[in-house]
């Protein structure tokens, strides 16, 4: 296997880093700071093409790869974590589901949208029950006179403010807990659907989290996804993809932090030199790039897996193990080396640790190791 990007793959990084450089980090920490959503990036991310890489240009996608699309969110996350995770849920967790397992009729009519970014997607798999045990959801969905009828509530909806499509699981069959539920493609604005508490969180505050609230929400038979019953499996294999967006998103925090930390480390004086010189410094910095690289390779190497259609669903999971482990080992000594005024605004390191923490937690827990 070949981990060397091809020529196509290094001009996108470049292309993104650019748009990623001049728009995203002017900005990034005020928003951040306003939980403000970064609407106008979002338009010309996907005027880019950059809402949907990985997709055929058959249904508007860039018909590019996987492995491309993860270069693109590490770019992005660099700057701002927060817009990372808006592409990667929009992307990996509803366009990928759509395309995998939904109708042509469907793909027709809702990708198109969603790859230009003239439409936002959202994911809501979790409820406060719910967590991991995706097999205890309470929310329901019975068929009535040709229609399903969703009751019940989500948390945690990445975009949820902001989505118009959902890709939701609920429970067909009460009872058989992950042997019976189905995934749905839920229109926001379908009258008894409605936002429910906007999380107030320690990091990422520029995308909205959400609780999303059902009351008989009628949804056509249409846009039930994939097989009756079989939303587990579904909402798995969509997962497999999601945790690698989450890992290019720890990998862009982890950048992050070795580039501003050597870039102050230089500008630093102390005892009448830079603290670059210092050999504890340079120590911790090399413990950074080796864990940067170590965990860029894992994810690239999933990423190709994917593009070759093989089951990579234990590499996606070691992947993103070892990029959140990074990205929190980083962020720390990142704020070690900037000393006190890492832990203030006027650096974005404190900015950085904050943001690298929820990758530790969604799209699978893990253990902590440092």
């Amino acid at each position: 296997m070949d981990f060397l990007l091809t020529e196509d793959q290094l001009m996108l990084r470049e292309m993104v880093r650019k748009f990623a450089k001049e728009k995203i980090e002017p900005v990034a920490s005020d928003n951040e700071r306003n939980h403000r959503f970064p609407k106008d990036i979002i338009k010309e991310a996907g005027e880019l093409g950059l809402m949907g890489i990985a997709y055929p240009d058959t249904y508007g996608g860039a018909g590019m790869d996987f492995v491309s699309y993860m270069i693109a969110v590490e770019e992005i996350s660099r700057y701002c974590a927060s817009t990372g995770v808006i592409i990667s849920a929009h992307s990996s967790l509803v366009c990928d589901p759509i395309f995998r397992f939904g109708t042509e009729e469907q793909k027709q009519k809702y990708l198109p949208g969603l790859l230009s970014g003239e439409k936002i997607g959202s994911f809501s798999l979790t409820e406060s029950s719910a967590g991991s045990d995706s097999g205890a959801t309470k929310t329901t969905a019975k068929f009535e006179n040709g229609k399903w009828i969703l009751n019940g509530s989500k948390i945690f909806a990445t975009n949820g403010q902001e989505a118009d499509y959902f890709v939701l699981i609920a429970s067909t069959e009460p009872g058989a807990k992950t042997r019976g539920v189905t995934a749905f493609i839920v229109e926001a604005g379908t009258p008894g659907y409605s936002i429910g508490k906007v999380e107030k969180k320690l990091g990422i505050r520029s995308s909205s989290t959400t609780e999303i609230i059902l009351e008989n929400v009628e949804v056509p038979d249409e846009n039930r996804l994939g097989e009756l019953n079989k939303g587990f499996k579904l909402a798995m294999v969509t997962l497999d993809g999601g945790r690698l967006g989450i890992s290019a998103q720890a990998l862009g925090i982890a950048r992050a932090c070795i580039e501003d930390s050597i870039k102050y480390a230089k500008e630093r004086y102390q005892f009448d030199q830079p603290i670059a010189n210092f050999q504890a410094i340079q120590w911790m910095i090399a413990d950074m790039w080796v864990r940067y690289e170590q965990s860029f390779l894992l994810t690239l190497r999933a990423s190709m897996m994917k593009d070759r259609k093989d089951n990579y669903s234990r590499e996606s999971a070691m992947a993103k193990l070892s990029s959140s482990e990074t990205a929190m080992f980083c962020a720390n000594k990142a704020i070690q080396i900037h000393g006190g005024y890492g832990y203030t605004e006027d650096f974005n390191v404190e900015r950085y640790y904050r943001d690298a923490k929820i990758c530790e937690l969604y799209e699978g827990i893990i253990k902590i190791n440092y």
